[in-house]
């Protein structure tokens, strides 16, 4: 078993004002490999934007300006969200729900993207995202 330990104890997280976590079993629960992209990035903005209960109340123009989706990909996102039963949303505030008991079936893999010839992971396109919101 790996022993861990801080790497560097002077950037040691904590919770400072807001409040967003994530629990573990979204990754070991097959959640995270469930959501399509769109779904996932909105899933983390709503858990970002959220207070200790998972409310929040952006307009869904700002959430596409600032997560560069259309409307398009943003209502199927929401709307893959709402189906999952990750997020509710009542028209004006979104709550992001605790973890279903019952994971989420796995979807089928998609065939590698056209561009390059190879699928992109999750984490690609998160990272991508973030230097281009950070960036521009």
């Amino acid at each position: 078993m790996i022993k861990k330990q801080i790497l560097n104890d002077s950037r040691v997280r904590c919770i400072n004002g807001g409040f967003s976590f994530i629990p573990h079993r979204f990754l070991t629960g097959g959640f995270w490999q469930a959501l399509r992209p769109d779904e996932l990035l909105l899933y983390f903005f709503l858990v970002l934007a959220g207070d200790r209960n998972g409310l929040s109340f952006y307009s869904y123009d700002k959430i596409c300006t600032l997560l560069k989706m259309s409307l398009n990909q943003y209502i199927e996102a929401r709307d893959g969200l709402l189906k999952k039963d990750l997020i509710a949303f009542d028209g004006t505030i979104y709550q992001v729900l605790s973890l279903p008991v019952k994971s989420i079936p796995v979807r089928a893999k998609k065939p590698p993207s056209r561009k390059t010839g190879q699928a992109e992971s999750v984490g690609k396109i998160l990272n991508k995202l973030l230097m281009e919101t950070s960036h521009g």
